[in-house]
């Protein structure tokens, strides 16, 4: 295992000072290298240094100003900034160069998101799901993004494949009452939204709409 992949799993198992170690010794003996410096740059990532994290994918970059990875750490770097605008211009660069992994298209789908610019993140939530299709919260986010965009037929079918996957997911029930009560199925959205808080009592938006339906249902029984 040579030093970088040891960093990484340091970095993994947050073991940070053992990593910062190894990515330094990495760049002394590599200082032409990008690779030390993408990596270094992400520890200081996890670290929120982010002026530092800044500097090192940056110094890759002048390394190699093909280096897709460094521009997909800025990306992450501005995302954590919430300056959306920069982190989607630094995902694109990275998919740009060839990096075709479901986290970029993921990241930059919810870039978009942030800026709420649903539909222009859809492509990217789609792509992420076909690169990574066990992944529930990348499936999630794109049943939620269908929603927003106002594709509910779509949405409903992607909420239920991520209850097949995890019949678990709180916010996933939440949703899918929203869609069936959006289609006038009161009972199946109440059903939907017991659903949620069997899973998470505490579910404040399930709570909401539950005690909406019951008061629709009493008001409906009184006429």
């Amino acid at each position: 295992m040579d030093k970088n992949t040891k960093g990484i799993k340091f970095l993994e198992e947050q073991k940070y000072e053992e990593a910062a170690k190894l990515f330094n010794e990495v760049i002394e003996e590599n200082p032409n290298d990008p690779l030390g410096y993408i990596n270094f740059g992400n520890l200081l990532l996890h670290l929120k240094e982010y002026k530092k994290a800044e500097r090192f994918f940056n110094r890759a970059i002048e390394l190699d100003e093909k280096a897709a990875t460094a521009y997909y750490g800025l990306g992450n770097l501005f995302f954590e900034l919430e300056n959306f605008k920069n982190a989607a211009t630094h995902f694109q660069q990275a998919i740009q160069l060839g990096l075709d992994e479901a986290d970029v298209y993921f990241m930059l789908g919810l870039t978009f998101v942030n800026e709420e610019q649903f539909k222009l993140a859809l492509p990217y939530l789609l792509r992420a799901t076909e690169l990574a299709p066990n992944d529930e919260e990348m499936l999630f986010q794109y049943g939620l993004s269908l929603a927003q965009s106002g594709t509910l037929k779509d949405a409903k079918d992607i909420f239920i494949k991520v209850l097949h996957k995890n019949e678990n997911h709180a916010d996933a029930c939440y949703n899918l009452g929203v869609i069936e009560l959006y289609e006038e199925n009161v009972n199946e959205a109440l059903e939907q939204f017991n659903k949620a808080l069997k899973i998470q009592p505490d579910h404040l938006l399930a709570i909401n709409g539950k005690k909406n339906i019951e008061k629709l249902l009493e008001e409906n029984t009184e006429e």
